[in-house]
C-alpha cells in the first residue's frame, strides 16, 4: 500500500503545521523544516515523515509513521523503538513519535510501546498510536485544521449519517475550503486516493462525478499525476485516472450501472447493461458516466447512449 503512505507523506509536507498541531494537541507548535527521512546507518532505513519544530522555545522532532495495516515482518513496537533511538542518536533532540493507522481496524494490537523486561536491563520506549477510525470526523471538517480534511473520510462519521453521505460531506467541505485552485484540487485528489481504504472505487468515482469535480481532479491534481506516474494498478486509481491503466473500463461501466440503478428503477436501468458492457472507449464511457449522474430521466440517458455507440 505504498501509494497511500506516499500520499499521506506528501500531505504532511504540504500542510505540516495543521497536522503537527493536531496530533500534539497544542497550538503553540511552530514548524521549522521538513527533514530528510533517510537515516544514515549501516543498513539504510527510511522513515515516513520527520519534522523539526519548536515547542515552548525548544527544538524537537515530530516523527510520523503511516500504516495501512499491521506491521508483520517486524512488529511495529520494535520498528518504532529502532527509529526513535536512531533519531535521538543522530539529531540529539527530543522526539515526539506517532504511528497513524489509516485503514479501519488496523493497529488494534499496537499498544504504543516497546518493553524489554530483563532484570537490570529493562528497556522501555513509548510512542503514540492514532487510529483514524476512532477520531470524530465531524470535529475535523468543522475545525481549523484544513490540512486534515483529506483524511476525514477515514474517520468516525457522526451518528445517523451513512458512509456515502459522510464521504459526500467530506468532499463538499474540502471543495469549500478557501484555497487557490491548484491547492484545492490537490486536497480533493488526496482525499479521493485515501478514501480507497474505506470505500469502493466506483462509489468514490460516482460521488465525485455527481459533485462535478472529476474533471478538475484528473486534469490538475498532482496526486492523480503521481498515481499515473507510479503505475499503480489497484484501488482508487481505477476510478480517478479514468482509463490510464488497462481494465479501468469495467470500473467505469460499473459506476454507470450503479448510478442508473440508484437514480432510476434498477430493473429498467438494467436494460442498458449489455450495451454499456461492450463500450471500451474511455472518452465515450466518461460521457455516459456524466450523463448517468446528471440526466433527469432514462430517455435522456438513452439519447446519450445512442449518440456515443
Amino acid at each position: 500500500m505504498a501509494e497511500y503512505d506516499t500520499i499521506s507523506k506528501r500531505l504532511i509536507q504540504t500542510y505540516p503545521q495543521d497536522i503537527v498541531r493536531f496530533i500534539l494537541g497544542r497550538a503553540d507548535v511552530e514548524v521549522d523544516e521538513i527533514l530528510e527521512t533517510e537515516q544514515p546507518t549501516v543498513e539504510t532505513r527510511l522513515i515516513d515523515s520527520l519534522i523539526r519544530v519548536r515547542i515552548d522555545g525548544e527544538d524537537a522532532l515530530v516523527h510520523i509513521e503511516f500504516q495501512t495495516a499491521d506491521s508483520t515482518d517486524t512488529p511495529m513496537p520494535i520498528r518504532m523503538a529502532s527509529y526513535i533511538i536512531r533519531l535521538i542518536e543522530h539529531y540529539g533532540l527530543p522526539v515526539y513519535s506517532f504511528v497513524i493507522y489509516l485503514r479501519p481496524n488496523a493497529g488494534r494490537r499496537d499498544k504504543g510501546s516497546y518493553t524489554q523486561e530483563l532484570l537490570g536491563h529493562r528497556v522501555f520506549v513509548e510512542y503514540k498510536v492514532i487510529r483514524l477510525s476512532e477520531i470524530e470526523g465531524q470535529g475535523i471538517i468543522e475545525g481549523d485544521h484544513p490540512g486534515l480534511l483529506p483524511f476525514a473520510p477515514l474517520m468516525k462519521r457522526p451518528a445517523g449519517i451513512n458512509s456515502e453521505e459522510w464521504l459526500r460531506q467530506c468532499i463538499r467541505k474540502t471543495d469549500a475550503v478557501s484555497l487557490d485552485q491548484a491547492d484545492k484540487v490537490n486536497f480533493l485528489g488526496g482525499l479521493a486516493v485515501l478514501s480507497g481504504l474505506a470505500y469502493e472505487p466506483t462509489t468514490i468515482t460516482r460521488i465525485i462525478s455527481q459533485e462535478g469535480l472529476m474533471d478538475a481532479i484528473m486534469r490538475e491534481s498532482s496526486f492523480a499525476q503521481y498515481i499515473k506516474e507510479q503505475g499503480v494498478k489497484q484501488g482508487v486509481k481505477q476510478g480517478i485516472e479514468q482509463g490510464i491503466e488497462q481494465g479501468i473500463e469495467q470500473g467505469i461501466q460499473e459506476s454507470i450501472r450503479e448510478a442508473l440503478a440508484i437514480r432510476f428503477d434498477a430493473g429498467v436501468a438494467g436494460q442498458f447493461a449489455d450495451r454499456i458492457a461492450v463500450i471500451d472507449d474511455l472518452q465515450r464511457l466518461k460521457q455516459l458516466l456524466h450523463a448517468a449522474v446528471q440526466v433527469n430521466n432514462l430517455e435522456a440517458f438513452q439519447r446519450v447512449l445512442d449518440a456515443v455507440e
